[in-house]
């Protein structure tokens, strides 16, 4: 009688005699073969969301450009010692937006707003909270420090300051950040196009016939716009090798990366992994992980292609941790 292996019932275990490949040791193999794929070109920055500069961003004047106060209340010179002081209150305020022109004498003090500058002759400011105005003078209780509550011109960046790294992703904070210093536009990469394909003779658009509903594209379809790049629909392709390879050139010819799902492992209809290898562009196959493996990696027709499993959680898991950072890397990404 033909002896049996011993039962481990155990679809996490990695099968004993296959050279595994590391998360890590694949995460760097491909963040080594991805250059960026996309030309650039200048654009606004406001419409240039999730786009990866080309370039540094250089503040093109101080931030704040002048001197002012960061709180509602009254400004004078000098610091406070302890104790109760009584300072003359002047006529006038100084707002932001509309400055005051004359100057606070020396032991005077001014009523000023959030965001104003600094007349001549204030370097502190005191919050109104804290003063007490009666008899045409304020009265505060001391200590309090030289320059309190106000920001120095430049404090947050100065002309010519990097304020933004090239290969960074821009945020809607960066763009808020890049307009306070002038910068309205610069040098981004172009959106990188992502082209997503389904396989399987069982696979079919949700709700059409009686095969699997395809989870996997419309969520790679979703997952690739989040990310802030242009998705390609490609479509469901059956078990035919000629009609994947078709599929695959096609996407080829539109797109800077290449998701496929299904088709990835080594059974008798796993055509991804088999063209892949025979075409001799297999990167990677067997990765130490699950949900996940094996993941099918390589190049065809010199665009990067991921073939995903066709579990939707192994896709999604996998798209993740392999697939984003290498097309971010592909999009101009540090």
């Amino acid at each position: 009688m033909t002896k049996a292996p011993p039962l481990k019932n155990d679809c996490f275990a990695l099968p004993p005699g296959v050279d595994w490949t590391p998360v890590e040791d694949s995460l760097q193999a491909w963040r080594a073969r991805v250059p960026p794929r996309v030309g650039v070109e200048t654009a606004a920055f406001a419409d240039a969301l999730n786009r990866f500069l080309a370039a540094d961003v250089v503040a093109q004047r101080s931030h704040p450009p002048h001197p002012n106060t960061a709180v509602d209340g009254y400004g004078f010179a000098g610091g406070l010692a302890g104790g109760t002081h009584a300072i003359p209150l002047i006529d006038g305020r100084a707002a932001a937006g509309q400055g005051y022109d004359g100057d606070v004498p020396t032991g005077h003090a001014i009523r000023i707003l959030t965001g104003a500058a600094l007349p001549k002759g204030v370097d502190t400011v005191c919050l109104q909270e804290d003063v007490t105005v009666a008899g045409g003078k304020i009265h505060i209780n001391g200590p309090l420090r030289q320059g309190a509550n106000t920001r120095k011109a430049g404090e947050d960046s100065q002309t010519g300051d990097i304020v933004l790294n090239k290969g960074h992703r821009l945020r809607p904070q960066d763009i808020g950040l890049a307009a306070s210093v002038g910068a309205l536009q610069g040098s981004v990469f172009r959106p990188l196009k992502v082209a997503v394909v389904s396989t399987g003779d069982e696979v079919v658009d949700s709700g059409q016939g009686t095969g699997t509903y395809d989870a996997n594209r419309p969520m790679l379809l979703s997952l690739i716009q989040v990310w802030g790049f242009q998705a390609i629909d490609i479509g469901i392709i059956p078990d035919d090798r000629d009609q994947i390879e078709k599929a695959l050139n096609d996407a080829a010819a539109q797109a800077d990366v290449i998701l496929t799902t299904g088709g990835a492992s080594a059974g008798d209809e796993d055509h991804i992994s088999a063209i892949l290898n025979e075409h001799g562009a297999m990167g990677t196959w067997r990765i130490a992980i699950k949900p996940g493996r094996p993941l099918a990696m390589g190049v065809w027709n010199g665009v990067p292609i991921f073939g995903l499993p066709g579990n939707p959680v192994a896709a999604f898991v996998c798209s993740l941790i392999f697939a984003r950072p290498a097309m971010a890397t592909c999009a101009g990404g540090d």
